[in-house]
């Protein structure tokens, strides 16, 4: 295991960050992939982050998120229109194991502030693009980020540590392509106004303004600290990600290792 950070400061000089680097290393468990970084890159890591890995539950944030917010940009779709003024969507599937009347009345916000409404948002998003959400999320997002090794086939999303942080640092910039600020600002906030559980769009607030998705690999954002982690495999029968998520946002920022290749 090597840590970025290491490689940075090979004499060990700066005994602070090397703790730290200890300890996310404890948390995450023993052969755990992960990484820590900021908008500039890379902090630390552990793991080969080029390994390509399963990541199934992170397709609704990698994919279907941000193609929505690209929808959104270029005035495509409107969050609080209702479902039923795109015409039918049911060419790309069924919308609901309930059946189509359960888009009925529903907007885009609804569906992405409370649980279950990733598959008639990935209907909408197909119906509005002309194809799968494997095609345009390739086109739209992860081409222009340069991830190149991210991969969607049907329900199974394949990526690494590195196209992940690329994709984490992009929500921490000021970039509008592929998709814009905005998005990103507007979806890691409260929209759920006094209704519980809290939800962003897509996305969970936990404590110290951090913003989550995913239980299994999982990814987390705090653009108040301008940080990012991420958990791409966690160690079998190791910590929870909570602890690692905990330690990857406490404390000062850790010295960077430069940009992504």
């Amino acid at each position: 295991m090597t840590l970025r950070s290491e490689q940075a400061d090979p004499a060990g000089q700066d005994e602070e960050p090397r703790a730290r680097e200890r300890a996310l290393t404890r948390a995450a468990g023993p052969g755990a992939v992960w990484a820590v970084g900021g908008a500039d890159g890379v902090h630390a890591s552990a793991g080969d982050q080029d390994d390509v890995l399963d990541a199934g539950g992170l397709a609704a944030v990698l994919a279907l998120w941000p193609v929505i917010g690209s929808l959104v940009a270029q005035g495509e779709l409107a969050l609080h229109a209702p479902l039923t003024s795109y015409g039918p969507l049911t060419s790309y599937g069924p919308l609901d194991p309930r059946g189509t009347e359960a888009a009925d009345g529903s907007t885009a916000h609804h569906l992405l502030t409370r649980p279950g409404g990733v598959p008639v948002l990935t209907r909408l998003a197909e119906h509005l693009c002309g194809g799968p959400l494997a095609e345009h999320a390739p086109a739209r997002i992860w081409r222009p980020l340069g991830m190149t090794r991210t991969r969607l086939t049907g329900p199974a999303l394949h990526t690494t540590a590195t196209d992940l942080s690329r994709f984490l640092r992009h929500l921490l910039s000021p970039a509008d392509h592929p998709f814009p600020h905005t998005w990103t600002a507007e979806s890691l906030r409260i929209r759920t106004g006094e209704l519980t559980p809290a939800r962003g769009l897509l996305w969970r607030p936990t404590p110290s303004g951090v913003w989550s998705h995913g239980d299994g690999p999982a990814v987390w954002v705090c653009p108040r600290r301008l940080r990012w982690a991420v958990l791409l495999r966690a160690s079998p029968g190791g910590p929870p990600p909570t602890a690692f998520r905990d330690t990857a946002f406490a404390g000062p920022w850790l010295p960077g290792a430069g940009p992504l290749p």
